[in-house]
């Protein structure tokens, strides 16, 4: 895995990943996962977010540099060459890349929600209410929000400390619910912390289904994606296993471990 130089983002940044708010970029008005979760941290279907509004970057829009580009220049970033992940994204969904810093720009293409090869060029700018980073998207260029934007760490098998945490091998009717019961264990300990369904269900010789949970609050850590396998029984799924891959904020080692 490749490591470039680490970046540092300021404490309110991580904040504002958490929750919907002024600076999201996605293409659709879409929910995190399916209503049938009772967990009140979860979004349920039911609740409408604004996706790439004209209104949210209106504050910022007036403020052009003589390049053209919206916003403020700042020193923090991803260094160029750096290859990061789309994070937080539905499945259903795709993060917009667009011709120029802000939500109201011209779109240039759609990212896949589970994409984790986008390079990097070297240049993050301020709006007012979100910053903005310049990447390469197989060989289109445009910027992105930083927000849905992470190095993806080293993936690891967890299945043992989930099943610690639950004090049994869970079970469920169906892979969405299973896929649930794994990520509400993990969010229990992180408090504000949301849950995406990145990657739909797929059932098999093994059923499978990804989550990515997003808002830890942590200047290293963001979130962390899981992608859970479950054996079929019965008429539902017993959990197999779980593989975590870490959000990370400033960059990762030569082991993968956040920076």
């Amino acid at each position: 895995m490749r490591r470039k130089s680490v970046w540092i983002l300021v404490s309110s940044f991580s904040l504002a990943l958490v929750g919907c708010g002024s600076g999201e970029d996605l293409a659709t008005t879409t929910s995190s996962i399916p209503s049938t979760t009772t967990s009140t941290q979860v979004q349920s279907t039911t609740t409408s977010t604004v996706l790439d509004s004209t209104t949210t970057t209106a504050a910022a829009s007036t403020t052009t540099s003589s390049t053209g580009l919206r916003g403020d220049p700042i020193a923090f970033g991803p260094a160029a060459g750096d290859i990061l992940a789309v994070v937080g994204v539905a499945h259903d969904d795709v993060l917009n890349l667009r011709s120029s810093p802000g939500a109201n720009q011209d779109i240039v293409a759609g990212i896949p929600p589970l994409f984790s090869d986008l390079t990097a060029q070297g240049a993050t700018r301020q709006l007012a209410a979100s910053m903005w980073i310049e990447v390469d998207f197989s060989g289109l260029e445009g910027w992105v929000n930083l927000r849905f934007i992470a190095y993806l760490g080293a993936t690891d098998d967890i299945t043992a400390q989930i099943v610690s945490t639950l004090g049994e091998t869970p079970v469920a009717d169906s892979m969405l619910e299973l896929g649930l019961i794994v990520a509400e264990s993990i969010i229990a300990e992180a408090p504000g912390a949301s849950i995406v369904m990145s990657g739909a269900p797929t059932t098999g010789d093994l059923g499978e289904v990804i989550y990515d949970i997003v808002g830890f609050g942590d200047d290293s850590v963001r979130g962390t994606r899981i992608h859970v396998f479950g054996e079929p029984v019965g008429g539902g799924f017993a959990l197999k296993s779980v593989e975590a891959s870490p959000f990370c904020s400033r960059g990762v080692t030569q082991d993968g471990d956040c920076l």
